[in-house]
């Protein structure tokens, strides 16, 4: 394992720190991260959605805004997918039906990416918060400890850059279900594309803080163009689709 680098574990106990060392053959720093109390073995995206809630409220580090931008953008997904199982052999939808099935599979594909990104998104920040935890006594701790950290900051950066990108997906089918959808769940793909945009700015939110403490110029550049990149495609998807919702709510 490269210098610098570091893993992160739910549990651990002497055996596993003296077989880690053993591996290593080398100085090394182990750390265990602190998961809040009654969830150390349970993934957050497996929780019940009131012991979500109130873990999201609680004072845990973790989950927070990356992950709640996660399980928006797996809502979105599902409300879409929702609206194309509504319409799938329904009267006057015929000419629909295999963008519909197309589209089906490649909504649930998304929404089982962004459901794994719940958990991606809070170890990323618990791997963070570990780094940062690192001694700091002596120079090559402190080196070991700030590699750490900026590999973490980058990681923390690419789960919710992972999360927009996903997210951003989601709107053509958004779109696709409200215009050949069945139109008495218009509203369900208008919530979906709504949903789709919280999870993509939520997320990219969470990219910006990162990339200000990340010391590493062209991470930053090339990470931030794609950030703006999908800022505008969020913002343009979102209001055109609520616009055409608007327009089939008037009629």
């Amino acid at each position: 394992m490269p210098a610098g680098d570091f893993i992160v574990f739910n549990d651990i106990n002497e055996a596993t720190v003296f077989s880690i060392k053993a591996a290593l053959h080398g100085p090394c720093v182990i750390a265990a991260a602190a998961f809040p109390k009654g969830s150390s073995h349970m993934r957050l995206s497996s929780m019940p959605v009131d012991e979500f809630c109130a873990l999201t409220a609680s004072d845990a580090p973790a989950p927070g805004g990356g992950s709640v931008s996660a399980l928006c953008g797996s809502l979105a997904a599902a409300l879409a997918e929702m609206v194309g199982n509504l319409t799938l052999g329904r009267r006057g939808c015929d000419d629909a039906q295999e963008s519909i099935r197309e589209a089906l599979a490649e909504l649930e594909e998304i929404r089982t990416i962004l459901l794994k990104a719940i958990d991606e998104d809070s170890e990323s920040f618990i791997g963070f918060m570990t780094a940062l935890k690192m001694p700091k006594n002596t120079e090559e701790e402190k080196a070991l400890r700030k590699t750490a950290m900026s590999q973490a900051l980058k990681t923390a950066s690419l789960v919710p850059l992972k999360v927009a990108g996903q997210s951003v997906r989601i709107f053509k089918f958004s779109r696709l279900m409200l215009e050949r959808g069945n139109k008495n769940a218009a509203t369900d793909a208008m919530v979906s594309a709504l949903a789709a945009r919280t999870a993509a700015i939520g997320a990219l939110l969470n990219v910006r803080i990162n990339l200000r403490s990340i010391h590493d110029p062209e991470f930053v550049r090339t990470t931030l163009e794609e950030v703006l990149r999908l800022e505008t495609l969020t913002n343009e998807q979102e209001k055109e689709i609520t616009e055409i919702g608007y327009q089939l709510l008037n009629q």
